[in-house]
């Protein structure tokens, strides 16, 4: 079961309330709207911990297009106390930081939706990689009506 109070809309907007105990843990990035930093990156996983209620640290490993041997990133996911707790900022180099929005959060923690404050960037994450694809089919298509360029997902390849 999905939380769809944020689809009431069809808004980009982040989720209001995020148990970060249970959002902890690994997420298999499924299909992207890539940066142009992890564009071309193929079987992404991310590991999030939970550092003192306060923060995120989170590794990703992925393989680059076309490669065998994995890579590893580490990056951080802070909260605000003042706005929703979906509205997030991710630094992968200090002192920088990204906008990351929870967008879609399954009830149950099995899925979550990523997106960007311009709709740059969209990832669909779970915690298995694989989907069931009519569910796919459902959250790119709410995905599009918050005005993201669905055509620009590509496969994490898992």
């Amino acid at each position: 079961m999905v939380n769809l109070s944020n689809f009431d809309v069809m808004e980009n907007q982040p989720v209001n309330v995020i148990d970060h105990e249970a959002y902890a843990g690994k997420w298999y990035s499924l299909y992207s709207i890539p940066t142009l930093f992890d564009k071309n990156w193929k079987q992404t996983i991310e590991y999030y911990t939970l550092i003192d209620d306060e923060h995120f640290e989170v590794l990703t490993t992925y393989h680059k297009d076309g490669k065998e041997e994995e890579r590893s990133v580490k990056s951080k996911l802070f909260f605000s106390e003042d706005k929703p707790d979906g509205e997030m900022k991710a630094q992968f180099l200090w002192p920088f930081k990204a906008g990351y929005w929870v967008i879609e959060l399954a009830d149950d923690y099995s899925y979550v939706v990523v997106g960007h404050p311009d709709q740059k960037y969209l990832f669909i994450m779970a915690r298995e990689p694989k989907m069931d694809p009519v569910l796919l089919k459902e959250i790119i298509e709410r995905c599009r009506q918050m005005g993201y360029d669905v055509g620009s997902l590509v496969s994490q390849e898992h």
